[in-house]
């Protein structure tokens, strides 16, 4: 048992890198793919939308598909199909075409985030410790490593449709590879008595209310980060007059505190709690934002900018978490949910900001994501409830 647990984290790791190489060549080869289609700036920003839809779309499919069949069935074929869907962009010659090949490539995406984050809360079941944050920390390895493979195909002049192709097979390599070593779904069933609990009529009752709740949460965190993703390089140049490379290392300073106060998280949930993590990453996230608006000097948003990434950084899996251990039998449809609606935070976070800036300052809109911050550690206590026994998290004391 501890030798195919080990394993089956072993194989999650290999999803998430896989899925961030994945997502990660695509964005770095957006320009490339722009003018092979022959289409204007506005027109991608409209096309993108697909992506996103299909991404939705995918991952209110496979929870359920993921509690009936299983991760083990599920993941391959979910990275499977993400693999497949990268090259379509690259092979795109007009709107239209790049606009289906989107909506096939975030469909793929939208399954195999569900799946292997249904998997991963498996694994961390088995572990009964927190091993969440570190699966998203790979996620974020494996779009660095894209942006290293991109850039040095790029350089070299290899077409898009050739790059994206080996990228396809060696997914499926993977895909194909990886599939053995995940857990099945006996593995690490809960006793009898555990899943008796999950069951009753209360907690069925109660835990919808709940999901929705986290699923809130997400949605308002995720749009924190991509807030982040879309706005913190602006911010430098437009606000702070930062020459172009120097208003780039904001979002490096972000993406790189997000990475590492992943991979820092598990210990930290593991001593204190998912609620410790929740509420006060969420409010060093707060801060951070709140000196990187009020900054007049670049090194100090800098800064606030990179405290604001490893504030955020362990939100999101505490939540992913929580709704996969709410209730087993149902564990890829609650996963669903939060990252259905937290991905559409993602996406809300320039379509809020955009139209904000035109009646206040850029950096005066950044208390919005302020706001939220502050909310969810103000609810961060609803990571304390908890529907199964199994729960990877100790006792609180925050």
């Amino acid at each position: 048992m501890e030798r195919s647990l080990r394993s089956g984290r072993l194989a999650t790791f290999a999803y998430f890198t896989l899925n961030g190489f994945l997502m990660g060549m695509w964005i770095v080869h957006i320009p490339a793919v722009e003018h092979r289609a022959g289409v204007s700036h506005a027109v991608l920003g409209w096309l993108l939308l697909l992506l996103g839809a299909g991404a939705f779309a995918g991952m209110q499919l496979v929870g359920p598909l993921t509690d009936r069949f299983g991760a083990r069935t599920v993941v391959p074929l979910s990275a499977a199909l993400c693999s497949a869907a990268v090259i379509l962009p690259g092979l795109a010659t007009s709107a239209w075409a790049l606009g289906a090949a989107l909506l096939v490539l975030g469909l793929g995406n939208g399954c195999l985030d569900v799946s292997m984050n249904a998997h991963a809360v498996q694994v961390e079941r088995g572990y009964e410790r927190p091993v969440m944050s570190a699966f998203h920390a790979t996620f974020s390895i494996g779009g660095v490593l894209a942006a290293l493979v991109g850039a040095r195909t790029l350089s070299q002049d290899i077409s898009p449709a050739l790059t994206l192709g080996a990228v396809a097979l060696f997914g499926l390599a993977v895909a194909a590879l990886c599939a053995p070593a995940l857990l099945r779904r006996e593995a690490v069933q809960a006793d009898p008595t555990q899943q008796a609990a999950a069951t009753d009529g209360v907690t069925r009752r109660r835990t919808p209310r709940r999901i929705w709740m986290l699923a809130a949460l997400a949605l308002m965190l995720m749009l924190c980060e991509g807030v982040a993703n879309d706005w913190s390089v602006l911010h430098l140049r437009d606000t702070l007059d930062a020459p172009a490379a120097t208003a780039a290392l904001a979002y490096g300073a972000f993406a790189t505190a997000m990475t590492v106060g992943r991979l820092l998280a598990d210990r930290v949930a593991a001593r204190y709690g998912p609620v410790a993590v929740l509420r006060h990453g969420a409010s060093v996230a707060a801060a951070g934002m709140t000196v990187a608006a009020l900054s007049p000097w670049i090194p100090l948003a800098l800064l606030g900018w990179t405290v604001f990434g490893i504030g955020l950084s362990g939100c999101i899996p505490q939540l992913f978490s929580a709704a996969g251990h709410a209730d087993q039998d149902a564990a890829g449809a609650n996963v669903s949910r939060v990252a259905g609606l937290g991905y559409l935070g993602m996406l809300a976070g320039p379509a809020v900001i955009g139209p904000l800036t035109h009646v206040i300052p850029l950096n005066l809109t950044f208390f919005l994501p302020v706001a939220f911050c502050v909310l969810a550690a103000c609810t961060a206590g609803i990571l304390r409830s908890r529907s199964t026994a199994g729960s990877a998290a100790p006792a609180e004391t925050v």
